[in-house]
């Protein structure tokens, strides 16, 4: 060893950045910079996943344009609002999620957050304060950021298959048996609606059968949900969460407001805890104002602010109603058009939500992304809402030869 390299050695040894891993980049960040590059008019964006409307733009809704407005000319102040955040959004974002006042759940506690994210991040901390050593059980496949975000918090992750890619389906006997199999107190993380990567849902049936049983062996539901009103409406999307407000001791459901408002910048969301008493809710509170003063203090209130305006206000509140039927509209429109393309598309028509996951290999993805200028996750996930009605049949004509190719 040259005295150079003991010398830069030891130096790493002093520095508090010396033990630092270069680290990969994020795959979807790096899809979208290669997409932005890419200089062929006829290319198809399906990697993204944000709303985007006929012309290809994510837009402002014209109820947050209008709720904005109102707050500039009538906010007083932008002192903090305290570790709860926004209160009237809290409660007014619960009774979209769980039905008027909290639909009549007795004991829970609330907190606002920085995206549905940062609700995640939050439950999983309380988790993993709550009751050490218990796992969290996830589909296969599920949002890239769930496992990293509970494997943060030192919460055991057990997985099971989910979904069946090759076959487009939903594996719920499989979910049954991981239900079974689980220890009591274990955790369960759902997707309430529009799953992501998948768009594959539960049926009512399937959310009272997983409610039934978790209720019998003591499991926690853990609901994601990211997505209400972008399937099939904004009370049928909440038919999973609802399921468990009478049979669960306890639940945790983290809620986003980015995609349903489209106000994915603002990080708007929001963690709700339902407790078995009284006690058991204050001390859920208490807990997580402790980890949020930890985490961020206080939370951003911008887009929470711009949620309670519109859900305060008759008027506002039903132009987003209209909006968001506008939005799961061209969804599903699309939906049906790609699965009218090709019968190996079929199952897409009974899916909700902006996504889809195709049985392409990587392989098949390059050469799409290559050859054609089609874009997406290399596990074959698209975002529907990228398409439009003049490249429906083009993906289809290319994406078709290309399924099940390994």
């Amino acid at each position: 060893m040259s005295t150079t390299q003991a010398a830069d050695m030891a130096n790493a040894a002093l520095s508090p950045f010396g033990a630092l891993e270069h680290q990969p980049g994020d795959a979807l960040l790096s899809l979208i910079v290669a997409c932005a590059a890419d200089p062929r008019p006829d290319k198809i964006d399906l990697g993204v996943g944000v709303y985007r409307d006929a012309k290809g733009e994510t837009p402002v809704l014209d109820c947050v344009k209008l709720a904005e407005r109102r707050l500039v000319e009538e906010q007083g102040s932008k002192a903090y609002l305290g570790a709860d955040g926004n209160r009237v959004f809290v409660s007014l974002l619960g009774d979209v999620v769980f039905g008027e006042g909290m639909g009549g759940r007795s004991y829970h506690t609330a907190l606002q957050t920085p995206g549905g994210t940062g609700a995640l991040c939050l439950g999983a901390e309380l988790i993993a304060r709550g009751n050490p050593g218990r796992s969290i059980w996830m589909g296969e496949p599920t949002w890239p950021n769930h496992a990293p975000i509970f494997r943060k918090a030192g919460v055991p992750i057990k997985t099971y298959e989910y979904y069946d890619v090759a076959a487009m389906r939903v594996r719920f006997d499989l979910l049954v048996q991981a239900l079974e199999q689980a220890e009591r107190g274990d955790v369960f993380l759902l997707h309430g609606c529009c799953h992501n990567p998948t768009g594959a849902e539960l049926t009512g049936d399937q959310w009272q059968e997983i409610s039934r049983i978790m209720s019998a062996r003591g499991l926690v539901p853990f609901v994601d949900v990211a997505y209400q009103g972008l399937g099939d409406g904004l009370a049928e999307d909440a038919a999973g969460v609802r399921a468990f407000l009478n049979t669960a001791s306890q639940a945790l459901v983290a809620v986003s407001c980015s995609k349903n408002f489209g106000i994915y910048r603002e990080r708007t969301g929001a963690l709700y805890v339902l407790a078995e008493t009284a006690d058991e809710a204050a001390r859920c509170h208490e807990n997580l104002v402790s980890l949020s003063r930890v985490f961020w203090s206080m939370p951003p209130d911008h887009g929470a602010a711009i949620v309670a305006a519109i859900l305060e206000n008759h008027e506002l509140k039903q132009m987003w109603r209209h909006e968001l039927g506008e939005m799961r509209d061209r969804i599903n429109s699309l939906r049906g058009q790609l699965a009218a393309a090709h019968p190996a598309f079929a199952p897409l028509a009974s899916q909700r939500g902006m996504f889809a996951t195709l049985p392409l290999s990587p392989e098949a993805v390059l050469s799409l992304k290559e050859g054609h200028g089609v874009y997406m996750t290399l596990s074959g996930r698209i975002n529907i809402a990228g398409l439009g009605a003049e490249t429906v049949s083009r993906f289809a004509e290319l994406a078709v030869p290309l399924l099940g190719r390994s």
